[in-house]
């Protein structure tokens, strides 16, 4: 049978946004999976790629989107939650988004800060701003950031984003450190990429926030991010300028589900097929109110059982690649998808320029990004996991021992990260336990530590690994694998 198809032009290597991120692939994906919901042989084949953790393309996890068939359904969720735990076993990567500058030259009208609304306060943090959001970041624990800003060339320069890092990393306070930082910020050169890279960020992330080019451009009717092609090609420059590890995503709720999350798929193939290693992570926000912004004028925003949906076939789709999910979801969102697919959370976040240091905490949230869902402390989040049967991980040793980009990739797929990632998740969570925690939570852990110690398979890394408990233990902090 003919499709749309075969009268498109579509590349996944291709470098033009519009080639790699075809809008005739997609629907017609689109329209193929809705023909084909009910085929049980061609739904039960893929659901066997899937479980030989190949992954999937964008068509196949199309299909697996609109199957409505019960069984195959409950096979699907049961087959993500045992990839969940092939690749990520029980760890949950901790990290906290810093939000730098409000200041915004763009019209995106789903977002506060966009350059017309006169509700917001405009702030940027100064160097010794930073400073104090950073010791309160690291007083509760935390060692991977996520540092944010809106697009405002006077405002926010890439100097500014650079001194900015350096302040972050070469800040101190008692044990505190942080170790890793991620860099969420608007589309730029590749020699930007580069000042970035030798800054020594760890991930870079930008979302699409939605693939439909259409929808994009009504979404953004002004500013440098209306450029669809420029956004859209961004990791391809981030790559170029030597950053390997990036992050995906789109806000869903923005267009349709079934375009955006066909679309984030391609994005992924398109990476792959370019550059040899697909995204290192990818984010699932899905649309939220905001000062300014009512989410209820979004038609299509996704609910919940759509939305673990989604996580499902992403992590079937992309075994390999880490999924994180944010406090605008709620605590029993949130417990729902770890167990699907998501690898990282955030805890005690504030998404308000500022927000940290205040001493309530929330004198600042009327420079938010986004309403917050899981307003819990860091602690409590820890203390949750824990109690959920996973390991809450501060460890940062892949990005600091040169184990990014493919070669991570080429790690997690034979297998050979777990030797590395479950030892660094027990010293970093001792480290919390000893430094930040709460009596309760410290019990609660080191119970945990205990049991996954006696757990470890190989003798002589189990040595290694009590050896580093104990002297975590005496005061010396640090230890990686």
């Amino acid at each position: 049978m003919e499709t749309t198809t075969d009268k498109v032009h579509y590349d996944p290597s291709s470098p033009y946004a519009e080639i790699f991120i075809s809008d005739g692939e997609i629907r017609a994906s689109v329209e193929y999976a809705a023909l084909h919901r009910n085929d049980r042989q061609m739904i039960e084949r893929i659901l066997d790629k899937a479980e030989k953790c190949r992954g999937l393309t964008h068509r196949e996890a199309a299909v697996l989107m609109e199957c409505d068939e019960p069984d195959l359904t409950e096979r699907m969720f049961s087959m993500a939650r045992e990839i969940k735990r092939r690749f990520y076993g029980n760890r949950i990567v901790m990290f906290a988004p810093l939000y730098l500058s409000d200041w915004c030259v763009n019209g995106c009208v789903y977002c506060p800060y966009h350059v017309q609304n006169r509700l917001i306060p405009r702030r940027k943090l100064t160097q010794e701003d930073i400073r104090r959001e950073v010791i309160a970041l690291q007083d509760m624990g935390h060692k991977r950031l996520a540092i944010e800003t809106g697009e405002d060339p006077v405002n926010n320069p890439i100097e500014y984003v650079l001194e900015s890092i350096r302040t972050i990393y070469s800040t101190h306070h008692r044990n505190g450190a942080i170790r890793r930082v991620n860099v969420n910020i608007a589309a730029t050169t590749v020699e930007n990429y580069r000042k970035l890279k030798s800054a020594g960020i760890g991930t870079y992330i930008l979302f699409q926030e939605t693939y439909n080019k259409s929808a994009y451009v009504k979404l953004h009717p002004s500013g440098p991010k209306s450029d669809y092609a420029w956004h859209t090609e961004a990791m391809d420059r981030a790559m170029e300028g030597g950053i390997d590890d990036v992050g995906i995503g789109v806000l869903f709720g923005l267009d349709t589900y079934r375009y955006d999350l066909t679309g984030l798929l391609m994005h992924a193939e398109h990476l792959e097929a370019r550059f040899g290693v697909g995204p290192h992570t990818i984010s699932v926000p899905r649309i939220c109110p905001a000062s300014d912004i009512d989410a209820g004028k979004f038609p299509n925003a996704v609910p919940d059982d759509i939305f673990c949906r989604i996580i499902a076939v992403i992590r079937l789709a992309v075994p390999y690649t880490g999924m994180i999910i944010s406090t605008r979801e709620s605590e029993a969102v949130r417990e729902k998808v770890l167990e699907l697919g998501i690898s990282q959370i955030s805890g005690g976040s504030r998404t308000s320029v500022g927000g940290y240091a205040d001493a309530d905490g929330g004198s600042r949230e009327d420079t938010a990004q986004f309403d917050i869902r899981d307003r819990r402390t860091l602690d409590e989040v820890v203390g949750w996991l824990l109690d959920k049967g996973h390991i809450p991980s501060f460890c940062t040793a892949c990005y600091r021992e040169g184990r990014t980009g493919d070669r991570f990739m080429s790690l997690v797929k034979t297998g050979k990260i777990a030797s590395c990632c479950q030892p660094n998740a027990m010293m970093t969570l001792m480290e919390y336990l000893e430094d930040y925690a709460s009596a309760k939570t410290r019990e609660k852990g080191l119970a945990v530590i205990r049991k996954e110690l006696e757990a470890m398979p190989d003798g002589k890394l189990r040595l290694l690994v009590a050896g580093h408990l104990e002297k975590i233990l005496s005061g010396v902090r640090d230890f990686r694998l």
